[in-house]
């Protein structure tokens, strides 16, 4: 007994151990890329004579921090932020000595800006790593299905995919994302521009349509028949079944699992028939006749590579260039698809939530090895700071992309804009901003427990 309950005891701590590792792996990835976006500030900050007061990672009070010249650098306690604190930089002062409103407008612009450059360099660097070691993933049509509306139109395996309705592909994950953001409706026609031996192929058709015949529920696991959740306006949700039901037969036949299930589809597939469904609830059986509901799904024709191709030399820097546009890209269509409500509040991710997004891919790639582990870590890190670097230049108030709409209003009009007037939209920009992030962390608190 004493030996179990030791063996236990190291169990949980090694657990305790590895949430704890995989939480500081995530920590220390935020904090160096908002450390990074903030030092694009400081460094430009200096190099344009502006006074920085404090350089600090962290947000809170302080927990260690050293001075040296004009500046202190400071650990603060909440390790999901940072800041660059320039004299001058949110008042109306222009004449002070190394203030940011006393130097040039084109130095506050690069001054501003070179946070989120910073974010796409460091991003652009992590992103040639990747390349180098993993490799890149083209958009090869690996195989076109015999007699499909592709296969007649001329698809061929081997074909480079490199725009897909007028989408430019670059990447096989371009056309994964924009065909996850538009869905493949039926009678649709697609067009396709694929690389053949050097040449450039158009290739344009209609896709084929599967039909199949469903019930509308999902089970808890495949070797199971218990009714996980239903699908909305599907048969078994207009028959009453709820969640927690467990189908025992269909047409008198006895489905005991999973397996038998699925091998009483293969002899009798489902149609527009109706069948007699049993089932199971709180002991007691039950009987419902439904008729299965038709579902059609547009099919493409053809399958397409998601792996990883090697390369070298000049190509790796190319093909990090290009996964720095697909993350950049990505991120600007999320967003479209969030104004457009194609993608509801609950899908919006702050500090904690990244940390959570972290740490379980820290989590699920630790069985595929050492150096996959490594590359999915600085691929979160290419994502994070690339889309960092994207929402900060978004023309906001109290956002980098905020401030430069009021710089570069200035530098046309050859004379700023009251500047008290923009203090006051950034403070309120601040604060929307403050109540956007307790908003969002407060969903991904929910999310994660």
């Amino acid at each position: 007994m004493k030996k179990y309950w030791k063996q236990r005891a190291i169990h949980i701590n090694g657990l305790k151990a590895g949430g704890r590792l995989k939480i500081l792996i995530a920590i220390i990835i935020f904090s160096a890329i908002i450390l990074f976006h903030e030092f694009g500030h400081f460094l430009f900050a200096k190099l344009n004579g502006i006074s920085v007061t404090e350089f600090s990672l962290g947000m809170g009070p302080r927990l260690w921090s050293f001075q040296k010249g004009e500046t202190r650098y400071s650990l603060k306690l909440l390790p999901l932020g940072g800041s660059c604190a320039m004299v001058g930089e949110d008042t109306a002062e222009e004449e002070i000595p190394g203030s940011f409103n006393a130097a040039s407008v084109w130095g506050r612009i690069s001054v501003v800006a070179a946070g989120p450059i910073f974010n796409f360099i460091l991003a652009f660097v992590l992103a040639v790593i990747i390349v180098g070691f993993v490799g890149y993933d083209p958009a090869e049509v690996l195989e076109v299905d015999k007699n499909s509306a592709a296969a007649e139109a001329g698809l061929q395996n081997g074909d480079i995919i490199t725009e897909y309705d007028g989408y430019h592909v670059d990447l096989a994950k371009d056309l994964y994302v924009y065909m996850y953001l538009n869905d493949l409706k039926e009678g649709d026609t697609v067009t396709l521009k694929v690389r053949r031996d050097g040449r450039t192929e158009t290739i344009s058709y209609t896709p084929d349509v599967s039909v199949r015949y469903l019930l509308g529920f999902n089970r808890s696991d495949a070797s199971s028949m218990t009714v996980e959740s239903l699908i909305d306006g599907m048969p078994l949700q207009e028959a009453g079944l709820q969640p927690g039901d467990t189908i025992t037969a269909i047409n008198g036949v006895e489905i005991a699992d999973g397996e038998a299930y699925d091998a009483y589809l293969a002899e009798h597939p489902l149609s527009s028939e109706s069948v007699e469904i049993t089932y199971d609830r709180d002991g007691l059986d039950y009987t419902a006749t439904i008729t299965p509901k038709e579902y059609r799904t547009p099919q493409l024709g053809f399958s397409y590579n998601l792996g990883y191709t090697k390369t070298s030399g000049l190509r790796i820097l190319k093909y990090g260039a290009l996964e720095i546009k697909y993350m950049i890209r990505t991120t600007l269509l999320s967003l479209k698809e969030l104004v457009t409500g194609q993608l509801g509040f609950q899908n919006l991710s702050g500090p904690v939530g990244v940390v959570d997004a972290i740490g379980t891919t820290y989590e699920e790639s630790k069985s595929e090895g050492t150096l996959m582990l490594w590359m999915n870590m600085l691929n979160m890190a290419v994502l994070l700071s690339a889309n960092l670097g994207v929402m900060n230049l978004l023309p906001l108030p109290a956002l980098d992309g905020g401030r430069l709409v009021f710089l570069i209003i200035e530098a046309i009009r050859k004379k700023p804009i009251n500047r008290e007037i923009e203090g006051r939209i950034h403070f309120a920009g601040l604060m929307a901003l403050m109540v956007l992030m307790v908003v969002v962390m407060y969903n991904d608190i929910l999310k994660i427990f």
